[in-house]
């Protein structure tokens, strides 16, 4: 069976997601935000066994952690590597938002292919450009869940578009997309609360 345990960290409160095989322990951790020790402690409460660590997009509130949980459990950190140029703002922009210096920015360890696997589960790498170059998100059919980052959210609500390097048109394009899993998909966003594809479809539709 597949857990998905949300912890929710740092000043902007991102969803950090473990996502673990309950056989087996095995995990990906998604979006390590910030609070390294918040999300080390819980992982080791939990007897869970780290395998990759995976950030739906480069900015600065999904990264935090990265850093920090490579050294703990001496795992691979996975980002498109479209995103690599965010990576260049990290410190400046954490010190901008949150007021403090974060540190160097995480190194890619390994660029984000089609797919990928945690146990026997396996997840489809969306590309959902748009709010940053590189971003994606995670879907598996099987599980009728997806990691959205911050393309879509609950209630309606997409990812801002007002920096330089985004691009409005190529995120609505992005989340049209997505709206056309199955409507009983579960959504689990970067920001917020959970949500599922046939209510932001319904949401989406009002807005139209």
């Amino acid at each position: 069976m597949l857990t998905i345990e949300k912890v929710v960290v740092g000043q902007l409160a991102t969803n950090c997601y473990l996502v673990f095989d309950d056989k087996s322990r095995e995990t990906l951790v998604i979006d390590p935000g910030d609070d390294a020790d918040l999300i080390v402690n819980r992982i080791r409460d939990l007897e869970l066994k780290p395998r990759g660590i995976v950030a739906t997009h480069g900015h600065f509130d999904h990264l935090l952690a990265v850093n920090d949980l490579k050294m703990a459990f001496e795992i691979p950190f996975l980002l498109s590597r479209k995103d690599e140029v965010m990576l260049a703002w990290f410190q400046k922009s954490a010190q901008h938002f949150v007021g403090f210096d974060p540190g160097p920015a995480p190194t890619i360890d390994k660029d984000l292919g089609q797919e990928l696997s945690i146990s026997n589960f396996q997840f489809s790498i969306i590309e959902t450009p748009g709010h940053t170059p590189g971003g994606v998100c995670l879907y598996s059919r099987r599980e009728s869940v997806l990691f959205s980052g911050d393309t879509i959210f609950a209630e309606g609500a997409v990812g801002r578009t007002d920096y330089p390097y985004c691009n409005h048109d190529n995120l609505i394009k992005s989340v049209d997309r997505l709206l056309q899993l199955p409507p009983e998909t579960v959504v689990y966003p970067g920001h917020g609360a959970d949500t599922t594809i046939g209510d932001e479809k319904a949401f989406h539709l009002i807005q139209k």
